[in-house]
């Protein structure tokens, strides 16, 4: 079927979460940075994607019914202009809160990835797409608002989903025009668990 649900929201806005709540609703895996980890040879058409070469994101991304997180939030404008029939979850965070979590996990994780192909592919991303100052807060904040500004004006309002992990299932159910499941909404990858993943991997 394709990519029916395009994730814009940056990392550490709830999207493994919201990864595991898309692969309920949806009955399909999500690409997720958890998902490169396991195809590191996706790393370089991240990276040519990044200088301008974009891929068949059906064909690149086949057997996945969504996609979230980084790389591919990047890239939710190119997604949503060649994938019409798809919509865009716009997760979202209040924007200090995001920075004190990407600041202590995602971005200190940055410099332990060992592969060579796959810190091509973040500073090429980062470089020409992303923007985000990783270093300065109020830098780094306003880079993170202007990137959910710029989804909310550009994408056709009923395309558009903009959820909070605390609206849990009810706005990506209505959406998909799907039954809300009788189950707590996913909750993982917290500030804890991801640091003590990282603990785990330095002391292995």
């Amino acid at each position: 079927m394709g990519l029916r649900v395009i994730g814009a929201g940056l990392g550490r806005t709830g999207t493994h979460s919201l990864k595991l709540g898309l692969e309920r609703l949806t009955g399909e895996p999500c690409y997720h940075m958890v998902e490169v980890f396991k195809h590191m040879d996706h790393c370089p058409v991240w990276t040519e994607a990044a200088k301008g070469n974009i891929p068949d994101w059906n064909q690149f991304l086949t057997g996945y019914g969504s996609a979230v997180d980084w790389p591919s939030a990047a890239f939710w404008k190119e997604m949503y202009d060649a994938l019409p029939g798809s919509i865009v979850v716009l997760s979202v965070r209040d924007p200090q809160e995001w920075w004190d979590s990407a600041s202590s996990t995602i971005f200190q994780a940055i410099g332990h990835m060992p592969d060579p192909s796959w810190h091509e592919m973040i500073d090429t991303i980062m470089a020409n797409r992303s923007h985000i100052d990783m270093v300065h807060a109020d830098m780094c904040i306003a880079s993170f608002q202007a990137h959910n500004q710029a989804v909310i004006d550009y994408v056709a309002p009923e395309r558009l989903v903009v959820w909070n992990a605390k609206d849990g299932w009810e706005p990506l159910c209505k959406a998909l025009g799907v039954p809300v499941p009788n189950e707590p909404f996913p909750k993982t990858n917290t500030r804890a668990e991801f640091l003590q993943r990282m603990h785990d991997r330095e002391q292995a």
